[in-house]
């Protein structure tokens, strides 16, 4: 018996919508990257740096109140369609103004090497574990609002990778990795971006004391 033309376009549907959404977080993730210039940028002018992060908050909510007014503002609306989840559609995206305000308060509060690793953990350890997380998929932790395993690892993997290069203390370096890693799993949509380098940076500033 031929299937009929609303079966074949829901199987369609549904073997598409993983790989839209994977574009969509690769897309979204490519951006948060940008975040790991931070450091650099900090480490010539850190007064300079939190005066660009903040310019750009500016802006982009600028940017993203046009949009939702059904205005567009060169490249800025663009990329915000683009990396736009699906819990998103219609609505503010506040997910690069968090990112901007986490990089800025690792800055603020936190003495280097703690700010550093704070700002990576959110850049790459956060980027990292959600591309890993729907690339791979797999085992779902409970409670995290479909966090993966595979994600977390990723996530425990880079801080830990990072903090080392910056401290060389394994056993520091494997703590701050566990306190990023649950972080990360916490299911707190944008506000993830102020919890991951704020509550990093801070056992890393503890610990290395």
């Amino acid at each position: 018996m031929q299937k009929s033309l609303a079966t074949v376009i829901a199987g369609e549907v549904a073997y598409k919508a993983p790989s839209s959404e994977l574009t969509t977080e690769l897309v979204r993730k490519g951006i948060h990257l940008l975040i790991a210039f931070v450091p650099l940028f900090a480490s010539v002018n850190i007064y300079a740096t939190l005066l660009l992060l903040g310019f750009g908050i500016v802006v982009y909510s600028w940017a993203e109140k046009l949009r939702c007014e059904g205005k567009s503002v060169f490249i800025i609306t663009r990329l915000t369609d683009l990396a736009s989840r699906e819990r998103d559609r219609g609505s503010y995206v506040l997910g690069p103004v968090t990112l901007g305000l986490g990089a800025m308060g690792a800055l603020f509060f936190y003495p280097e090497p703690a700010a550093s690793i704070a700002i990576y953990a959110l850049a790459f350890g956060d980027s990292f574990s959600s591309v890993i997380g729907k690339g791979i998929g797999g085992i779902q932790l409970p409670f995290t609002g479909g966090k993966t395993a595979s994600g977390s690892m990723t996530c425990l993997l880079i801080v830990f990778v990072v903090s080392f290069l910056l401290t060389g203390y394994l056993g520091v370096s494997l703590l701050i990795a566990i306190v990023a890693t649950v972080l990360e799993a916490l299911p707190l949509k944008d506000m993830d971006n102020i919890v991951i380098p704020l509550g990093t940076g801070l056992a890393a500033a503890l610990l290395l004391l």
